[in-house]
């Protein structure tokens, strides 16, 4: 199916690895030129570099930490005309309210809540201008509410509002918001999640693959199947989809 994706110019935050690879993998192979940004310059040149061979022919990496204001306001200005914005930045620890301390607990929200409003606001006025797209990559913690994962429950509950919210006043100019809840998915961060789990329940970090066994389909997703959903809902084959949020976590009981 073509996503009529050629020559749109999308940016990927958090694209140095996981969801925010695969994604900017997908947008590359529907031809879109990209913008890639996260805090690890050499890793998104990596990416840059499979980005390119599936199909982008442009690719511009810019390294910030998007935890900072003064980091999103140089992202927005080297940005340049923009059709798609992915907000996927994020890395929010596991922890229950007496686990996680006021720093750590700002910390992560700087990067992931914070970090999605800001940029979103720093390149509304340039989505406005070509009747654009944001897909906030949340997660599925915004729903089940995980007293063990506090901070990520809270802080994805609160995008899942911003993503409705912005949405709602969004459509009048012409640029869509949606967003994706992934459950559980194959990367470097879910390992280091059930890690956490494991040794909190077994008292050995090495068993958390045996979590896996009680999830649908007995494995996570794959960062593959999140990246096509995104690629989708960002193409105007979704085109009158506006502040929904999809989940896709394999329908777990």
């Amino acid at each position: 199916m073509d996503l009529y994706l050629s020559g749109k110019r999308a940016l990927v935050t958090g694209a140095s690895k996981g969801i925010g690879r695969a994604v900017a993998v997908a947008l590359a192979e529907e031809g879109c030129d990209l913008v890639l940004v996260s805090r690890d310059a050499n890793a998104l040149h990596a990416v840059a570099g499979d980005a390119r061979a599936a199909g982008a022919a442009r690719v511009d990496v810019v390294p910030a930490d998007l935890s900072r204001g003064a980091e999103i306001a140089r992202v927005a200005d080297a940005v340049g005309p923009l059709d798609i914005l992915v907000n996927n930045a994020g890395a929010i620890p596991p922890g229950s309210l007496l686990d996680v301390d006021d720093a750590t607990w700002r910390a992560a929200w700087d990067l992931k809540v914070f970090g999605y409003v800001g940029l979103t606001r720093a390149l509304y006025a340039s989505l406005k201008a070509r009747g654009g797209v944001v897909v906030n990559v949340i997660g599925s913690a915004g729903e089940t509410f995980d007293p063990n994962y506090i901070v990520g429950s809270t802080g994805n509950a609160s995008l899942m509002a911003f993503t409705r919210a912005l949405a709602k006043g969004a459509a009048k100019d012409g640029v869509r918001v949606v967003g994706i809840n992934p459950g559980p998915v194959a990367t470097g961060r879910i390992e280091m999640l059930l890690r956490a789990r494991a040794k909190r329940d077994f008292g050995d970090e090495e068993r958390w693959r045996e979590f896996h066994a009680g999830m649908p389909f007995g494995r996570p997703a794959l960062p593959e199947e999140i990246a096509s959903a995104v690629a989708f809902l960002a193409s105007s084959r979704s085109g009158y989809t506006a502040g929904t949020i999809l989940t896709i976590d394999g329908a777990p009981t």
